[in-house]
């Protein structure tokens, strides 16, 4: 009952519900060799991938938070990370999620796309979606790009400045067993940060260099697949 199982049990139904939004259709696929999707079924895929990624990402952030508080100010932690704090921060990330996601949702509907539309993706990925619009797609790109830099890019930097804080304060302390001792606490979260972050760079700097589509869901799978199927394996090791 402690905040960071309490968070930690939210990424766990985080992970169930994201890979559920994405595999049981994949393996479909590549059971039935049949790759239709509707176009219903395509928007609902979309708008679930984008809620679970950024709930991911928020509480990602806010893991990292309660990280820089048990590391930084121990004695104030169960005063700070109060129950209803937590249960509060945890509400913050949905309801910016589902806005989020509704957001996007609501723009691609105002497309409209060609007969017999293929994606080059194995799930329905916003910006695959809108490359294939015949409709005008500059809002819609604005709109992406600036929540990128807004929902990914903000929470990133609070990550950054938590472990820049955390890395301080470790500095500062003087034994080596507390030095470990604080280091080992905050070690499983940034080992999926890592992950998570490093794999979506890299899948879109990889497709944004070679502007291949089929490299771009190879290395899709990585984040969308690989990375919540490990999360349990990093935390159960360190446990």
């Amino acid at each position: 009952h402690t905040p960071m199982y309490f968070f930690l049990s939210n990424l766990s139904l985080l992970d169930i519900c994201f890979t559920s939004t994405i595999i049981p259709k994949m393996l479909v696929n590549i059971q039935t060799q049949s790759k239709v999707i509707t176009y219903a079924g395509c928007i609902t895929q979309m708008y679930f991938f984008i809620l679970f990624a950024g709930l991911d990402v928020f509480l990602l952030t806010v893991m990292a938070y309660d990280r820089f508080v048990a590391i930084c100010h121990p004695l104030h932690y169960t005063v700070i990370m109060n129950p209803r704090l937590c249960g509060l921060l945890v509400l913050i990330c949905w309801i910016m999620s589902v806005l989020h996601s509704f957001l996007h949702s609501l723009m691609a509907l105002r497309l409209s796309f060609c007969m017999d539309v293929e994606i080059p993706h194995f799930f329905c990925e916003l910006h695959q979606m809108i490359k294939l619009a015949c409709s005008d797609t500059f809002l819609n790109n604005m709109v992406m790009y600036f929540t990128a830099v807004l929902l990914v890019g903000g929470p990133f930097a609070g990550i950054l400045y938590s472990y820049s804080k955390i890395v301080s304060c470790i500095h500062g302390m003087s034994s080596a067993q507390g030095k470990y001792k604080a280091f080992s606490t905050c070690a499983s979260h940034l080992s999926i940060v890592s992950l998570f972050y490093g794999t979506i760079l890299g899948v879109y700097l990889s497709s944004a260099a070679t502007h291949s589509s089929h490299s771009g869901a190879i290395a899709s799978v990585m984040y969308t697949v690989v990375t919540p199927m490990l999360n349990p394996f990093i935390y159960s090791l360190r446990n």
